[in-house]
Parts: structure tokens; C-alpha cells; sequence
């Protein structure tokens, strides 16, 4: 620190040190090769970074490319100097295997750069799932100055008079075409609807509840979260679920929350947040889309209303200045179908149920999707309410899913359970969205068009069924599922928050030697040297999926100074 008590930033280690000027020097030459000035970067103005994840991999950020010019004009009438740079690109739609997959090779991308480059903060520009959670999990880990500017979501969808929600009308439109009710033509043009313009998707998919929530945990600038991309204007697990937010909340927050250093487990999801009433008529557990959310009020309105119950921290301080409470405290409801009055809730308990058994130690049931039709199949039986049994059809991930779910054979049917592994972490790898099975198509044509499903992987944020998701530990890490069979019967309770196999622990047993005998759960081989590197240290869901030896580096960039390069 100077003698005159002023902090010297960060990025002055490297354009201007008086202790080693031969390798401030050597910095400094070659930055000055495409505009900036000697005295610019000498000045002692802060550099900030604009971490920008648009590009035309990444429709859903896209966006950014021509948002970033507006941060950098922000940052230079602010007094700061702007570098611009990739994050590793991460599309939910576009990525194979899974988007899941690289959310932990971009959040190691960005530590590196945040650290070992001239950098006193950074604007972290989100919008498409993984990339929010990655970039957060970064920033916590270096503990650098950050702000969240999410994209916002794509303008509504409209089909034959109908909003077509993206993501949520595609599992509509699968069942369509199940049916026959639906050729191949008018699927494709159904689906091609919910995109009209730029942005994530309109609905309360994983998108919009990560950047939802990164504006509830202090990190992004009141309103930001719900600003529709093409408008100019562009808290907590309790916010998570007053939002109907997305299955994928837990493993993204619980992985922010280790990499920061929190203490927060899969089973506060339940207590802290199973009795918060649901708020935001949003599909995919209501009706309307992010346009309707964004004129009603977005998330200051819902923590306006959360705050008059007494569920948030009011007094949280967030990143500009301010506490929860001051920037939302004149928030209000401006239509009170889309966001609902705290005491007139859509749903009285929308949060998450955890469960356990010897099916697995955690999985969570999304509550706010479980419709009326199924609670009324599945949970509704008078002498035993809240629970249900089934016999178990198992599918060894999703290839051998869409291969037999029509088979005549498995004898499926309306008291029937389907069950999937082989889709975790470390099996898929990375983990699959593909818990939320359709029935096969015969039972669709008959009106039944979800059946209980319950797997070691995920489902998309934007869909409606209410699967059993995210089975930690998953079938390749020994979880019971591996030892499941089709025909076993299966019992979920609810009330006792129980997932149990009936079947004799000998027998368990038994098939457990067995299994172990023939080396364990078998799963496909890597494709690709950072498949393997994940899988060989990557945690379980209900543990955030994060790298193992990567959470116990905290406030790194107060530790250490990064070595000189020459």
C-alpha cells in the first residue's frame, strides 16, 4: 500500500510497479500496440474486464456483442479503462453432450484470467444457463469486484393465438406428436415459434432463474434480471422459490455457495424454501411469458412482496451501495395475475422436497410443477395421501430410453414409474436433461401424459414435470439406482420425504456384490480429454457438481500475487 494510505489496485502490479520496472516495461509494450497510451494505463485508473460470453455458439448471449459497446463506453464515463475478452462459450441447445459439461471448464477459464491478468474487476455479461453459474463461481473464487448484465429474455412466442413459451412448448409439442395429433411440419414451425427474437428463454427456465437470482443475491442492478434483450432498458433460495424457479437452482447455487466458502447443503433447499408461496404466474408452472413478468413488476416486485412477509434478508447489502431494502422498498405489483400478492399465492408451498432411501441419499422434486391431474393420480389416495408406489422400468441412459419406451414388452402403464441412470456427473458425463420422460405413445393417446419419473440426472428448467431429478450419488458412484431393476416396486412418500425400493436389503445385498464383481456400473468411455479430466474429480449434484479440488481456493486474488512471466 502507498504512503498515503491509498490501496493500489491490482492491475498497477503490472503497468505500474517502481519495484520492477523491467517487467513493467515489458507489460506495458505491448498493450499499447492497438490504441491505449502509456498515460492511460498509468493513471491509476481501474481496469475492468468485460467478460463477454456473446457469440454466434451462444445465440441466447449474442446479444452481448453489442451490449459490451455500451459497458465500455459505461466503464470510461465512470473513470475506469474496459478490456474486453471470451468466456468459453456455453449453449444449452448446442452444446452435445451436455451444456452441464462445460460449466466447469469455463468457470476454471475465467479464475485464470481473472487472476493471472491486469484486472480490478469485471463486468460478467450472462444470459444462457451454465453461463451465469460459471461466471459467479469465478469471481467468488478470485473474490474479485463483479456485476451481473444478463441478456434478458427473448419476447414472447405466439402460436395459433397461444404464447409458446420456449423450452416448455417443445415437451408439449413431443406429446403432440406422440399422439398423432402432430405431423413433423407443424412440430418443427410449433417449436420455431418460441424464438422471435434475441435473448434466453422467456420462461422461468434455468436462464432466467440464475439471473433472476444473481440480481436476488446483490450481484446485478435492480430490474436486470427480467429486461426483455431487445428492450432498451435492458435473494435468496426463498426468491428461487416464490419465481416457480428452475431444478437446476440447487446445483448452481449450492456450487456458488461452496466456491465462496457457505455453508449450504441440499436439504435447506426444503427447509429454508418448501413453504415460500409460489408468486409468478409464469410458465413453465403458470401461464404467462418474460414480457408480461417485466411489465408486472419482475423481481423487485416479488421481493417487494417477500420482504412484506418477512422471508428475505431486507437488509442485505447488494452491489450498488444500496441494501435489499432500499431498492425495493417502492417496488410494486403492476398486474396481480402475473405477480402475485404474497397472501394470494398461485401455490401456498412451491419450494423443493428432498428426498432420500436407498434409491439414492438426495434427490428434489420441483413442487410448484406438480399439476392438478397428477396430484390427483399419484397423491391423492385418502389412506396413504402424498405417496404412491409403482413398478420400476429402468433405462440405461437416454438412448436406451428412446429406444424401448414403445416396446409392448415392458408392460407399461398408468401405476408405472420410469426410471433412468446412467446420467449423472460423472456417467453421462457432465449430467443429462433427460429425467422428464414422455409416456410411450400409446399411453399419450389415452390421455396419460406424464408418469412418475426418477433419475441420476437433470430435466430442463422449462419443463412442467414434476420428475424426481438430480439422485445423488448418481448409479456410476454406487448409488442405489445401480442396483435397481424393472419390475422392483418403488415407494415415494412425500410426508416422510422417503425414495425406497421394496425390496429385502439380502437381496440388495446381494445384487450389490454382484454388481461390484463385474467392475460396477458400466458407462460409455470419454470422447474427449476434458470429459475424462472432469470425471476424475468432478462432485455429485446434490453437492453442487463442482470440481472437488477446486473449492477450497477462496479469495484467491488477496493471497497471492500471480509470478512474474519473464
Amino acid at each position: 500500500m502507498p504512503s498515503n494510505g491509498k490501496r493500489r489496485l491490482r492491475s498497477q502490479l503490472w503497468f505500474d510497479n517502481p519495484d520492477n520496472p523491467g517487467m513493467t516495461a515489458l507489460y506495458l509494450e505491448r498493450y499499447l500496440n492497438y490504441g491505449l497510451t502509456k498515460q492511460e494505463l498509468t493513471s491509476g485508473k481501474p481496469i475492468v474486464g468485460i467478460a463477454q460470453s456473446g457469440s454466434d455458439l451462444s445465440p441466447c448471449n449474442r446479444h452481448h456483442l453489442e451490449l459490451a459497446e455500451r459497458v465500455r463506453e459505461g466503464i470510461h464515463d465512470a473513470g475506469g479503462i474496459a478490456f474486453e475478452f471470451p468466456m468459453h462459450p456455453i449453449q444449452e441447445t448446442g452444446k452435445r453432450p451436455t451444456a452441464a459439461l462445460d460449466r466447469n471448464l469455463a468457470y476454471l477459464s475465467l479464475v485464470e484470467v481473472l487472476f493471472g491478468y491486469p484486472l480490478d474487476g469485471v463486468v460478467l455479461t450472462t444470459g444462457c444457463d451454465k453461463t451465469t453459474p460459471a461466471a459467479i463461481m469465478a469471481a467468488a473464487t478470485v473474490n474479485t469486484p463483479a456485476i451481473v448484465l444478463s441478456g434478458g429474455p427473448m419476447l414472447n412466442g405466439w402460436w395459433k393465438g397461444e404464447r409458446a413459451g420456449s423450452g416448455t412448448v417443445v415437451w408439449w409439442a413431443r406429446q403432440e406428436h406422440a399422439a398423432g395429433r402432430m405431423d413433423y411440419k407443424e412440430f418443427l414451425d410449433l417449436v420455431a415459434s418460441s424464438a422471435p427474437s434475441i435473448g434466453h428463454c422467456n420462461t422461468m427456465g434455468t436462464a432466467s432463474t440464475m439471473n433472476a437470482l444473481a440480481e436476488a443475491l446483490g450481484l446485478s442492478l435492480p430490474g436486470c434480471a427480467a429486461i426483455p434483450a431487445p428492450y432498451r432498458e435492458r435473494a435468496q433460495i426463498v426468491a428461487c422459490s416464490a419465481i416457480g424457479g428452475s431444478s437446476n437452482a440447487p446445483i448452481h447455487i449450492n456450487a456458488i455457495a461452496r466456491h465462496v466458502g457457505v455453508a449450504l447443503a441440499i436439504e435447506d433447499w426444503e427447509t429454508i424454501g418448501y413453504e415460500v408461496p409460489l408468486l409468478v404466474n409464469m410458465q413453465p408452472a403458470g401461464k404467462y411469458l418474460g414480457e408480461e413478468y417485466y411489465r408486472a413488476g419482475g423481481l423487485p416486485a416479488v421481493l417487494h412482496e417477500l420482504m412484506a412477509g418477512g422471508r428475505i434478508h431486507a437488509h442485505a447489502r447488494t452491489i450498488n451501495g444500496k441494501t435489499v431494502s432500499e431498492n425495493v422498498k417502492h417496488a410494486k405489483i403492476k398486474d396481480a395475475d402475473v405477480i402475485r400478492p404474497y397472501d394470494k399465492p398461485l401455490k401456498q408451498h412451491a419450494g423443493f422436497k428432498v428426498l432420500s432411501g436407498n434409491l439414492f441419499e438426495s434427490a428434489i422434486m420441483k413442487t410448484s410443477v406438480i399439476s392438478e391431474e397428477f396430484r390427483q393420480r399419484y397423491l391423492s389416495n385418502p389412506k396413504d395421501p402424498n405417496a404412491f408406489e409403482g413398478r420400476a422400468v429402468v433405462f440405461d441412459g437416454p438412448e436406451d430410453y428412446h429406444h424401448r419406451i414403445d416396446d409392448p414388452s415392458l408392460e407399461i402403464d398408468a401405476n408405472t414409474m420410469l426410471f433412468i441412470r446412467g446420467v449423472g456427473p460423472v456417467s453421462y458425463p457432465g449430467s443429462a436433461e433427460v429425467v422428464n420422460m414422455q409416456p410411450p405413445a400409446a399411453l399419450i393417446k389415452r390421455g396419460i401424459t406424464s408418469l412418475p419419473c426418477i433419475g441420476d440426472g437433470r430435466q430442463s428448467g422449462t419443463s412442467a414435470s414434476p420428475s424426481i431429478i438430480n439422485a445423488s450419488p448418481e448409479a456410476a458412484a454406487g448409488g442405489g439406482l445401480a442396483v435397481l431393476k424393472t419390475g422392483d416396486r418403488v415407494r415415494i412418500d412425500l410426508n416422510k420425504g422417503s425414495a425406497n425400493m421394496l425390496v429385502a436389503d439380502a437381496e440388495l445385498a446381494q445384487r450389490r456384490a454382484a454388481l461390484e464383481k463385474q467392475g460396477g456400473y458400466k458407462y460409455p468411455p470419454s470422447q474427449t480429454p476434458w470429459q475424462e479430466i472432469q470425471r476424475g474429480m468432478v462432485d455429485q449434484l446434490g453437492a453442487g457438481m463442482v470440481l472437488k479440488p477446486a473449492v477450497k481456493y477462496h479469495r484467491v486474488a488477496q493471497k497471492s500475487v500471480p509470478r512474474d512471466n519473464h
